[in-house]
């Protein structure tokens, strides 16, 4: 059977996913259980929670996208054709991002300059 639109499978990004981002450049020679090791290890977290990792090479020019969705892990690589990514966290093991933060990132921009809504804010009471 052919491979049509409708059989392709994509990794969706929501408001309530959980985006994680490794401060610490990697080797980008890891693969899948290097990668869920490295999250095991050094950022103290589970790689089979459903939260997506996302990781840089040294030089900032690729990022890779490591995440579980109940069958599998599925990774994700993006290399940029000229110049580097722009924004990388620099305090502690790892930084949490918005989903639309990381959609900027991939963009190559700095999500840290995207506005957006705010996940959750209190409705006003009505008395």
């Amino acid at each position: 059977m052919p491979i049509g639109l409708d059989c392709i499978a994509v990794i969706q990004l929501t408001a309530q996913m959980r985006i994680l981002v490794a401060v610490a450049s990697i080797d980008f020679r890891a693969g899948i259980d290097g990668l869920a090791r490295i999250c095991r290890a050094q950022l103290q977290a589970d790689p089979f929670g459903g939260g997506l990792f996302v990781f840089c090479n040294r030089r900032r020019t690729a990022i890779k996208i490591l995440t579980y969705d109940g069958q599998g892990f599925w990774v994700c690589h993006k290399r940029l054709s000229q110049g580097k990514f722009p924004y990388w966290p620099t305090d502690g093991p790892i930084q949490e991002l918005a989903a639309h933060q990381l959609q900027v990132l991939l963009m190559g921009a700095d999500p840290l300059k995207a506005r957006g809504v705010s996940a959750w804010r209190p409705l006003p009471r009505v008395t």
